[in-house]
């Protein structure tokens, strides 16, 4: 039997023979592409081939692919774990053929790998073709058909609906038929039935595809129509995990050896035992042993888990294997890190990346897993809560909707703890929650797109702006986005010197002028490798030549903290260690931010010396040199990658000093490093589990900070009378205050000590009960809660209501013995919420014996006195 490793090498050497260029996986974690937040399919990485708005690596490639499924059209989170077939993350493995060969090669080369390569029996396989769709106009793929009739039987070739059978990236692009493969895994006496095609597209457990060759001839508009893309392409996908597991001969995906050593070390761990069932416990292991794979290669991509975006998928699905281990495995510790280097070993020949970064991940998985563990148990004492006063034995909507949003308590854990109490959960109560936090959520984020409008016909030379600030060009194409209340037009260019948002660089500002008319343009992005301008309106007429103008002092400061981000970089590893490496930043024309692996927070001698080793090498003057070379090449003279970046064959290399840092990096830098001027870390910080934040400044952004802490010095001078000393003086003056302070202290308190007695003059009894009701002046509110409890070691059996008006806030203190708070039933807490609070306007809080409030409200407190002394 092969293993995993020989089916997914045997797949690459054959498409090697029959001419594919073999292409690395790119980074699960996707960047310049707003309609994608991970790779979710094998073709997502060239999309902009299909598109023709960039050249193919090659007219045919071949690879496996990283791909991420859990949100949006391809929705498979909730079947994860519970059927043997769906994942989170997911190897595809992928042949492209970009203007190359089409149907007939496709279909052949995907029949003689099954069949002779792989040995697959004919007599389980199943394919299917596009039947045609009426109402898109679209005739079966006849085409298809008859390739495949050279290969096996007509009746083993099923027709399929343009829901099967026509793959489409989303609304819009690229799209074509697609022709699936499927195999009848089912036993021998299963499969004489002979009711094998009807499994098919069915959802059987065993009746499974496992490729996809889609014919790439169309492209989706905004308005569902479908145009012919420029060129045909194949694109073919065939599912890694469900390969393995018809070659291994398995019934369940989890039984192959792409997983069964983390269910083993899962084993290991907790102690239990995986029985390959259908109950809750086996649940459990399969989802640690797929979830374990989407959280560890996103991170090493460069997603860390946060609450929004991309991060919260990550972190979604974290907790849901959380959730799966504690509650089913009886494993309340973290435990998801432990699988971290069965994993790394795994994949560490496809995708090494892991083991590159086997303790940093580790580290964030561990911080998340030991985060969520804690606010698990606070919405175990929250369900405690909902529990005991549960109406009608349900958990209301509201309830439910509270614990997933506050707590991370997905809806399945609510049923299962709401079941265990027998409780019911108001699912239509729960889903209008959902559905208004959707339906909030699309609204602030929803986009109206319209197709692009082609001016001239080209697909242009990109960014032509690294020696220029300026270009004379003509546009492309443009197009109306509307969002937010506010209409833009984006707008592509035959060439640009505008720099788009890339690898943490701000994207440029500027203008364009054509036909006399100024175009202000406020940003400029990448859509994929489109560089898309962006602007708040534009002329009637966009034909004829056009001059685009960056902000030219804009971009030099922005080239400024670009450049010294490589210098913070390598005085970081210089200081630090070598474990430090770049996991975001932003650049910016008013500081730099850098995030970077790293466990502890750094001391003020560390920031100094790093600090210092760069101001040094801008006092050196050292040139700027930027090389182009293939990546091999680069890696080979020591230059620095980052991880979850996608590199071409040709890569650009910054070197400033080659003694001391390398690194590929496509943005703006300056001639020579003594165009810095000065560099100053103005702060650092966690901003994540094993990742520290430095902000920082350089150039003329430092001058302004220097100059801004300089007034700041004089005018504290100034105020001191002109000390020369100033950290003598401001001891002096904080000696000053303390002892000011504390006779401060000692007034108020003799102070209380003569209201305490007046008050105590004033006390009467109701009902067997000490009443003190006043109106008091005090200086603070705790002087309120002071007296009260001073009043309580003079009285027995009492009641008091305090309030006082400081600084035109209303401030009332309620204290109550122990004996009447039994006696009378009565709760300071209670009284302060439902008595005090609606009449001040304010609220507040306490213990059951001594509460306050604050408000707005200070002509009410006659009536609060009135209505506090009825109750007893």
């Amino acid at each position: 039997m092969k293993t995993a490793n020989e089916i997914r090498q045997g797949f690459l050497d054959f498409f090697r023979s029959k001419g594919h260029m073999i292409v690395p996986s790119a980074p699960i974690v996707v960047k310049n592409d707003p309609t994608l937040l991970f790779i979710n399919s094998g073709m997502a990485p060239f999309k902009d081939a299909f598109l023709g708005n960039k050249p193919a690596p090659a007219s045919r490639v071949a690879d496996t692919q990283k791909c991420l499924r859990v949100s949006g059209k391809h929705n498979d989170l909730e079947e994860v774990g519970v059927d043997t077939y769906h994942h989170t993350m997911f190897e595809m493995l992928g042949n492209w053929s970009f203007g190359d060969y089409f149907k007939k090669d496709a279909i052949a080369w995907s029949w003689e790998l099954l069949t002779d390569v792989y040995g697959i029996p004919k007599e389980q396989l199943y394919v299917t073709v596009f039947g045609g769709d009426e109402k898109e106009g679209l005739p079966m793929d006849q085409e298809a058909l008859d390739f495949w009739k050279q290969h096996i039987a007509e009746d083993r070739i099923l027709h399929g609906s343009k829901k099967d059978n026509f793959w489409e990236m989303g609304d819009t692009g690229p799209c074509g038929p697609c022709s699936e493969i499927h195999v009848d895994c089912r036993t021998a006496e299963e499969r004489a039935d002979g009711k094998g095609a009807d499994l098919v597209n069915a959802d059987h457990p065993q009746v499974i595809e496992i490729w996809n060759n889609v014919f790439m001839q169309f492209n989706r508009r905004k308005d569902g129509s479908l145009e012919l893309l420029p060129a045909q392409h194949v694109d073919t996908g065939m599912g890694f995990e469900r390969l393995v597991r018809v070659l291994q001969s398995k019934t369940s995906n989890y039984d192959t050896d792409v997983f069964t050593g983390t269910i083993a070390a899962t084993e290991k761990i907790t102690g239990k035992v995986y029985t390959f069932g259908d109950d809750k416990e086996s649940i459990a292991f399969r989802v640690l042993a797929d979830h374990i794979r989407a959280i560890a290669f996103t991170i090493a991509d460069g997603q860390l888990p946060s609450n929004t975006g991309a991060g919260y998928v990550i972190r979604r699905i974290l907790r849901r294997a959380v959730r799966y281990y504690y509650s089913y495995l009886d494993y309340k510790q973290p435990l998801m890190h432990r699988l971290l280097p069965v994993i790394a070993e795994q994949f560490k020949y496809v995708f090494p990346e892991l083991e590159q970064q086997r303790d940093f991940v580790a580290k964030v998985i561990k911080e998340e897993e030991e985060g969520f563990l804690r606010t698990l148990d606070k919405g175990l004492k929250k369900m405690d809560t909902i529990i005991s006063s549960a109406a009608n034995k349900t958990i209301g909507g509201a309830d439910a909707f509270e614990l997933l949003d506050t707590y991370g308590f997905p809806i399945d854990l609510t049923r299962l703890i709401a079941s265990e109490n027998n409780l019911s959960v108001d699912e239509a109560g729960f889903e209008a929650e959902m559905k208004q936090q959707k339906d909030r959520s699309r609204a602030a984020t929803a986009l109206d797109t319209e197709d692009w409008v082609i001016v001239n016909e080209g697909n242009g030379k990109g960014f032509v702006g690294y020696e220029k600030p300026e270009a004379d060009t003509k546009v492309l194409r443009y197009r109306k986005v509307s969002g937010k209340g506010k209409v833009q037009y984006q707008i592509v260019l035959e060439q640009t010197p505008f720099y788009a948002e890339s690898g943490g660089q701000v994207g440029d500002t500027g203008k364009f002028l054509i036909n006399n008319e100024e175009l202000i343009i406020n940003n400029t992005k990448k859509e994929n490798d489109l560089i898309i301008h962006f602007t708040d309106s534009i002329p009637e007429n966009l034909q004829g030549d056009l001059t685009a103008y960056v902000d030219i002092r804009r971009r030099k400061n922005i080239t400024v903290h670009h450049s010294v981000t490589h210098l913070m970089h390598s005085a970081l590893r210089q200081v630090l260690g070598g474990h430090v490496a770049q996991k975001g930043s932003l650049v910016n024309d008013e500081y730099l931010r850098f995030d970077f692996s790293h466990f502890a927070k750094m001391t003020d001698e560390e920031i100094a010396s790093v600090e210092k080793i760069v101001n040094e090498k801008i006092r050196q003057n050292i040139p700027v040199v930027i090389k182009s070379m293939s990546k091999e090449e680069a890696i080979a003279m020591g230059a620095t990658a980052l991880f979850g970046e996608k590199y071409g064959d040709v890569v650009r290399v910054v070197v400033m000093d080659p003694a001391y840092s390398i690194e590929l990096c496509g943005g703006t830098h300056v001639g020579s490093t003594g165009e810095l001027g000065y560099f100053k870390i103005t702060s650092e910080a966690a901003v994540a589990a094993g990742v520290r934040r430095i902000e920082a400044v350089s150039g003329e952004a430092a001058e302004k900070i220097v100059a801004a802490a300089f007034a700041e010095i004089n005018t504290i001078r100034g105020l001191l009378k002109n000390q020369k000393d100033l950290p003598k003086a401001l001891e002096n003056l904080q000696a000053e205050n303390s002892v000011l302070g504390k006779r401060i202290e000692g007034l108020e308190a003799r102070q209380l000590v003569v209201l305490r007695n007046e008050l105590l003059q004033k006390d009467e009894i109701i009902n067997n009960v000490s009443f003190i009701g006043q109106i008091v002046e005090v200086p603070h509110s705790d002087a309120l809660k002071k007296i009260s409890t001073d009043l309580k070691n003079n009285l027995h059996d009492h009641l008091v209501v305090l309030c006082a008006n400081i600084g035109g806030k209303a401030h009332v203190a309620i204290g109550i013995s122990e004996t009447v708070t039994v006696a009378k039933n009565l709760d300071a807490v209670k009284i302060i919420k439902d008595v005090v609070s609606p009449l001040i306007k304010g609220g507040g809080g306490g213990q059951k014996i001594l509460a306050s409030a604050g408000g707005q409200e200070v002509g009410n407190f006659a009536e609060v006195i009135a209505q506090v002394k009825a109750l007893i």
